[in-house]
């Protein structure tokens, strides 16, 4: 069965986009720790980062961070964080989650809460600096 990313990169659920190629596609995470937390995920269905053959590996932590550098030129921050963990899609993932503080990477905060029009401007705006 599909992960619930691989419906979002072939369209069957919504999401909001910052960028996507042949292998890669990113998107807003819509329980975003800040403004601007961003996924990033291989387009084949791969569960464990790790599992993914060494040269995918390194184009998809090359992707990850053309999209960070583009975080960084929308959303005021003194930079981006990654984060993998893996445990709750089934897909492999990295977050890429603006910080002012190290507390921001703390996955037990409570999630911000944007409306749908405030995602897609989000959304746009880091599109916009890929």
């Amino acid at each position: 069965m599909a992960s619930i990313f691989t419906k979002i990169i072939k369209g069957e659920i919504p999401s909001y986009k910052v960028a996507e190629n042949d292998k890669f596609f990113a998107f807003l995470d819509i329980f975003p720790l800040k403004k601007g937390h961003t996924l990033v995920v291989p387009k084949q269905e791969i569960d464990y980062i790790f599992d993914l053959d060494d040269n995918l590996l390194k184009e998809y932590i090359a992707y990850a961070k053309k999209i960070a550098k583009a975080i960084e030129k929308t959303i005021p921050c003194k930079r981006v964080g990654m984060s993998v963990i893996g445990l709750e899609v089934p897909h492999a993932h990295i977050h890429l989650i603006p910080l002012d503080d190290i507390g921001d990477m703390n996955f037990s905060n409570e999630k911000l809460k944007f409306t749908e029009d405030e995602f897609k401007s989000i959304a746009e705006k880091i599109a916009a600096n890929v």
